[in-house]
């Protein structure tokens, strides 16, 4: 095994397991909302609106971040080997 396929196989199970846990904080939002504000709420004097676009953010700055330094990559070296 070459350096090139050791890594397309890191990037693709950097790519796996970052889109996990972009699924499970983004089903963990929805399913416990009323929790998760209740205690960001408090903890940052936050209102609910502000903490929306706050998770709204934190979810497509995630996504972004994974999308560029992982999948991008992966595709890439994936098509030159």
């Amino acid at each position: 095994m070459n350096s090139t396929e050791v890594l397309v196989a890191f990037l693709g199970w950097c790519t796996v397991i970052n889109f996990s846990f972009l699924i499970i904080a983004a089903i963990a939002i929805i399913a416990l909302r009323r929790m998760m504000v209740r205690v960001h709420g408090s903890m940052f004097a936050m209102d609910e609106q502000a903490l929306s676009k706050a998770y709204f953010g934190y979810l497509a700055h995630y996504k972004l971040l994974v999308l560029v330094f992982n999948l991008v990559p992966y595709i890439a070296l994936k098509i030159i080997t």
